[in-house]
């Protein structure tokens, strides 16, 4: 995997970029400073868990069973072991690396920081740290992300936005934060999106929608639309489509109206108790 430049101006502890890809255990083993004490009492290997292989999984095992060892990586040219390494450091060691030049070291900070102390991280040029910002930032920071250029960045933030503050996003252009905001708003608060563009926003509308306004959906463009308002709007209102020209939708009319019918209590009898 090719490296990365590093992004940190802090002295490497330990270099590692002079092992070129692929090495061998004695050019792993070389100078290497863990040689005399870890390598000595076979708690590292090359090739299966070894700080110096140009391997993700291999750094990973190695610095998991070291964690004491990780802040000598954090200024590592390699772009990967500084990742990695930064998972396992202690966090007051870590939160410079907020500025890391490589996207991947700051997708890992963007996992390990306080939720209050990602506000910095919101306008991030890479989707992925955004994304970790929207999952973790505190409730009131959200709004300031209902703009972001990336639609799944805007996605997780109508995933948890309050009911209160969705509403502005009832007009956001991607069809998906739409869908979302139609999954999650109260019942009473969808008649914004009856007449929304996209048939899956009306059709999520058509589910959960009030009777009344599920009534409006009954002469949708698009059946699916139709069927499942159907199932929610006022009975009366749905035997016009009886005649609806998909048979599945007339098929449901008439086992909705069947229902009724079966479910309505007798007529009193007023003959004489003998």
């Amino acid at each position: 995997m090719p490296s990365r430049p590093a992004a940190s101006s802090w002295p490497c502890v330990v270099t590692t970029s002079e092992i070129a890809p692929g090495a061998g255990a004695e050019a792993l083993c070389t100078d290497c400073p863990h040689a005399a004490s870890l390598l000595a009492a076979r708690q590292c290997e090359p090739g299966e868990v070894c700080v110096r292989a140009r391997s993700g999984r291999q750094i990973e095992r190695f610095l998991r069973a070291h964690p004491d060892t990780a802040v000598a990586y954090l200024a590592d040219p390699f772009w990967e072991r500084r990742a990695v390494a930064a998972r396992h450091a202690p966090l007051d060691v870590v939160r410079p690396l907020a500025r890391d030049r490589d996207e991947v070291v700051r997708r890992v900070v963007a996992t390990r920081l306080p939720p209050k102390e990602l506000a910095g991280l919101r306008h991030d040029p890479d989707r992925e740290v955004r994304v970790a910002v929207a999952q973790r930032l505190p409730e009131e920071g959200l709004p300031g992300m209902a703009g972001d250029p990336d639609y799944m960045v805007r996605v997780i933030v109508a995933r948890r936005l309050s009911h209160g503050k969705l509403p502005r996003l009832l007009g956001d252009p991607e069809r998906e934060v739409r869908k979302t905001v139609a999954r999650r708003l109260p019942s009473f608060a969808l008649g914004k999106l009856l007449r929304d563009p996209e048939v899956e926003v009306r059709r999520i509308v058509a589910e959960r929608a009030l009777p009344d306004d599920a009534a409006r959906l009954l002469g949708d463009s698009d059946w699916t639309v139709r069927l499942a308002a159907l199932r929610r709007a006022p009975r009366e209102a749905v035997r016009p489509l009886l005649d609806d020209p998909e048979a599945e939708v007339r098929a449901a009319a008439w086992q909705r109206l069947a229902q009724a019918e079966v479910a309505a209590p007798p007529a009193d009898d007023d003959s004489p108790f003998f």
